[in-house]
């Protein structure tokens, strides 16, 4: 055979080959995914085969293993079963009909009621929300239940593990889970580790990526959900890790990076509901069903009888769900605004359903603002963030940035003046489809009011950013945002 012979049946055997690859993506990729992460998929696969399959092989499946979804069903399903036999309103007819609505489709969803009667208090100073959760398990008489993405063992959470080791010298049973990929990344994760042990904390990993252990999913699908609940009367929920302000990241520290958070600190029958999520999830990883002995039914809860009290409902949401939980809730109350929408995401990267609901508002005559940060800590979403800043503005959305050295990471969003949701999900692909997230639906006057006071120190701290300024940026930076506005959608 002559080499021209070779050659040419080499390139054949590669079109051959490169062919087959594409119908089995167009084939295979569509399937129950949205078109836009679909197309991304097979462009990738098109363009870059050996690259794209692989990276398929390990990241293409957006769903965690079906022995968890079934889990998940089940629980759900027992939820469903004991919120029927407390015989608990599913709505008031004292509320908006829209908004009875949405409580439905959350219940829906997640088997988790609506509940009034509650309290809330909005922590937004890093340290000084630290400083509430430990204070808060000092009080504990008979056990502390703590969920984090990102644990770590450092000068400001020193006083958090104190309180956890007293806790454990009194009798109270301690429980812990952090997510396995996003804690083993922390520099002296091991130390933080064999200081949970030393204390006497029980600590177990939210979705472990251990294949010769049988533990594995695809590894970018994390537990991302941050709760405290004591005694299961007081919970915390909101958007702060249990680590130092810079995250402990060489990299953060050299660009001088903190953290801005938003945590929240309830009372009342939804803390039931706050206690449930972690219940839930620590019967997927660990096996033990701990809701007869370390739980507190929303019925024993004492309500408040306050004019300010809050109707409440958690919606947890992820891949262990059939559908996306969160962007439902988001979209939902978007769509109800009459007023004024303000969202607050360090991580902005919504899909074309959250893009319209958006500008929709705006040509409804809402007010909409936006609050992001003005640096990012991760390249790919904050470049792929910048790229809706112009269909936004466009369209009359008020972008107000705030400032560097200062990362954002506050993850809430009011609508008019009586209804806010304040969780740990961003308004990303990741976030609704990825991760594991929890967010907290709040309706009434005094929760807004505290949230119109954070969002207000958001503005006197940045700058808004105007259509003109966006208008000059250089063509090398939108490139970029492009660019990454692609990648983003490979979900």
């Amino acid at each position: 055979m002559d080499s021209t012979f070779l050659a040419n049946l080499s390139w054949s055997l590669a079109a051959l080959v490169h062919a087959a690859i594409v119908v089995t993506a167009l084939i295979v990729i569509p399937r129950g995914r949205k078109p836009t992460a679909a197309m991304a998929w097979i462009l990738l696969i098109v363009v870059l085969p050996g690259v794209g399959v692989v990276l398929y092989l390990v990241i293409g499946n957006f769903r965690l293993p079906e022995r968890r979804r079934a889990e998940q069903a089940r629980i759900d399903g027992i939820i469903r079963s004991r919120v029927a036999a407390g015989d608990l309103e599913a709505t008031d007819a004292s509320w908006p009909r829209w908004f009875q609505r949405v409580v439905e489709q959350n219940q829906a969803l997640t088997a988790l009621p609506a509940s009034p009667g509650n309290e809330a208090t909005l922590l937004p100073h890093y340290q000084e929300s630290l400083d509430a959760m430990a204070a808060e398990i000092d009080t504990a008489t008979d056990f502390v239940h703590i969920e984090f993405f990102i644990v770590g063992w450092d000068d400001a959470t020193r006083g958090f593990f104190s309180a956890m080791e007293r806790a454990v010298a009194r009798g109270v049973t301690v429980r812990l889970l952090a997510d396995y990929v996003a804690t083993k990344k922390v520099s002296d994760s091991k130390k933080m580790l064999a200081e949970l042990d030393r204390i006497g904390v029980t600590w177990a990993w939210m979705l472990p990526v251990e294949p010769f252990k049988g533990k594995y999913q695809r590894p970018d699908l994390r537990n991302h959900r941050k709760i405290v609940v004591v005694d299961g009367r007081v919970g915390f929920m909101g958007s702060q890790n249990l680590i130092a302000r810079d995250y402990e990241s060489p990299k953060n520290i050299k660009r001088g990076l903190k953290w801005q958070e938003l945590m929240t600190r309830l009372t009342g029958p939804i803390v039931a509901s706050v206690n449930t999520v972690f219940l839930s999830d620590w019967l997927i990883e660990t096996g033990e069903d701990l809701s007869a002995t370390a739980h507190v039914p929303a019925a024993e809860l004492e309500a408040s009888a306050s004019a300010d009290a809050l109707v409440c409902q958690v919606v947890p949401s992820g891949p262990g769900y059939e559908t996306e939980n969160n962007l439902r809730l988001f979209l939902s109350l978007i769509y109800g605004a009459t007023e004024k929408v303000i969202l607050t995401s360090p991580y902005f990267v919504p899909d074309e359903a959250m893009v319209y609901a958006i500008t929709t508002a705006c040509q409804r005559g809402l007010e909409v603002q936006l609050f992001v940060s003005e640096v990012g800590d991760q390249f790919m979403v904050w470049h792929a963030q910048r790229s809706y800043y112009q269909v936004l503005l466009e369209a009359g959305v008020r972008i107000f940035l705030y400032p560097a050295p200062y990362i954002l990471h506050s993850k809430h969003f009011s609508i008019d003046d009586d209804i806010a949701v304040i969780g740990s999900s961003n308004m990303d692909i990741r976030s609704f489809s990825l991760n594991s997230e929890v967010s907290l639906m709040v309706r009434g006057a005094s929760f807004v009011a505290g949230m119109r006071e954070v969002e207000q120190a958001y503005r006197d701290a940045g700058r808004e950013l105007t259509l003109e300024e966006w208008r000059r940026e250089p063509a090398r930076a939108t490139f970029l945002d492009g660019l990454m506005r692609l990648t983003s959608a490979l979900n």
